[in-house]
């Protein structure tokens, strides 16, 4: 805790959106303070996460992605975007255009934030390029910049709710009810959100720009922020010649009033819950919704699941709960209930930041850990290694130990056996608990992805190769050569 009188670093969050003032007493969020080197020393950092007990083939069975299911969805948002706002245009010289543009800015600069989401997960369509499509106008909708918000949101599921790691806490200790109110408004995230952008589209990086994203990264983001910006700038320009707020009111206003609909959806994922605790039982909240809330939330009100398991697509969510509730705390019974226990916690974090909800009935259960699967020796005398039985399912994982280092054996969807590194390049997750799609491995923990026939990354955060060697088939063994 930082002495009396003395302003703590803001985080990034806090430099780029506004969200959470800098009180007199306050805990340090930064990504650079004091916070930062406890949760390294202590092991939050990039540290070891309780999973629910489920098994391996049922996981990849919620895990498989689907263009069609997300099509649909996306398809239907966007109709429901676009009529909406022909009716505010229609209306406009009516006391009916404030209804209709309120429905338009909620799903312009409310919505996307699902869509921005699952896209930039790329776990919404089974298509790369379909989860580009719409995850680039999306953070145009929520004025967030793309590369930032891709690797800040990487961090966020390596440490989430950790002091000092994650730059996504947003609702921050002591809480303050009138300013988490007002936060509704978005009337001073939003504008710092927008003039973020432009600082960054006049080449002006931030510590955290720099901590976050890696440096070849760097052009790419100043170059998404001038597009956005001269949009934002063209609006302007088309409000001034034509003497009228329209053009604003539908191309960056929506990001402004319409983002309460955000808040009202973000604020039940982690609020008032635990910090600094490796276990997404108690810093995150599932809560069950109405149909209507959860096609807008696109189902992340399942929040403690996506998580846990981060591979699965937002449309098998409810089956994965259903999978492994009994696992988990109970989940809150609807939108209300999340409230009324937030707003609690925050009437006792406003005076004690210290307190935590009394108990959330989490089950005292061991959960699994990927049991590894032993080698006897390096090497036979025929030069080879045996790495037992050939039968793996195509898409199916197995972790192995040669001589004390571990490997995961995997098949592609093609039939080849491979046999990789089992840690992660970019956050040393287990790739022994990934998903095979195609001839590619992707991470549990951040959905990069690696090429098994070369073992070159595919997708980020993943930047460096993976270590992958073939394997051979013989009278119904694996063997590495």
């Amino acid at each position: 805790m930082q002495a009396v009188g003395r302003l703590t670093p803001r985080s990034g969050f806090e430099l780029r959106y506004g969200m959470a003032s800098v009180r007199e007493v306050q805990r340090d969020y930064s990504l650079t303070g004091v916070e930062t080197s406890v949760a390294i020393a202590s092991g939050l950092a990039n540290g070891q996460w309780w999973q629910a007990d489920i098994s391996p083939a049922r996981l990849k069975e919620l895990s498989a992605r689907s263009n069609g299911r997300a099509a649909i969805d996306m398809t239907l948002w966007v109709v429901l975007l676009v009529g909406s706002g022909i009716l505010a245009w229609t209306l406009r010289s009516s006391w009916w255009a404030l209804p209709a543009f309120g429905i338009y800015g909620a799903l312009y600069g409310g919505a996307a934030d699902a869509r921005w989401h699952e896209c930039g997960h790329g776990t919404a369509f089974k298509s790369g390029r379909l989860n580009d499509l719409f995850y680039y106008p999306a953070c145009f909708m929520l004025a967030r910049q793309p590369l930032f918000w891709r690797w800040s949101h990487f961090r966020h599921h390596t440490d989430t709710i950790v002091r000092g790691r994650d730059a996504e806490i947003v609702f921050q200790r002591p809480a303050s009810i009138p300013k988490t109110l007002f936060a509704f408004t978005h009337l001073s995230g939003g504008p710092q959100m927008m003039a973020g952008t432009v600082r960054t589209a006049l080449g002006q990086l931030t510590d955290v720009d720099r901590e976050l994203i890696p440096p070849d990264d760097l052009r790419r983001l100043v170059t998404h922020a001038r597009i956005f910006a001269s949009i934002w700038l063209a609006a302007v320009v088309a409000s001034v010649a034509t003497a009228t707020l329209w053009p604003v009111l539908f191309i960056g206003g929506p990001t402004i009033y319409g983002a309460w609909l955000v808040l009202f959806f973000g604020l039940t994922q982690h609020a008032g819950l635990q910090e600094n605790v490796l276990d997404h039982r108690y810093s995150t909240r599932t809560v069950l919704m109405n149909p209507v809330f959860r096609f807008l939330y696109l189902n992340m009100n399942y929040h403690v699941e996506h998580h846990m398991f981060p591979t699965v697509p937002y449309y098998n969510l409810p089956r994965l709960h259903a999978e492994i509730r009994d696992q988990l705390a109970p989940p809150n019974p609807n939108t209300v209930h999340a409230y009324r226990e937030i707003f609690n916690a925050f009437k006792h974090q406003s005076v004690d930041p210290d307190w935590e909800i009394p108990d959330r009935q989490v089950p005292e259960l061991p959960g699994r850990r990927a049991q590894i699967a032993q080698v006897t020796e390096w090497a036979g005398a025929d030069g080879r290694t045996d790495l037992g039985p050939s039968d793996l399912e195509p898409g199916e994982l197995r972790p192995v130990r040669i001589d004390g280092v571990d490997f995961v054996l995997a098949r592609t969807d093609e039939g080849d056996h491979v046999l990789a590194d089992r840690m992660c390049t970019h956050g040393e997750a287990d790739l022994a608990s990934g998903l095979v799609l195609g001839c590619e491995i992707e991470c549990p923990k951040h959905n990069g992805r690696f090429d098994l026939r070369t073992g070159e990354p595919t997708r980020k955060p993943v930047r460096e190769p993976l270590g992958v060697r073939p394997v051979s088939v013989s009278n119904g063994r694996l063997y590495l050569g």
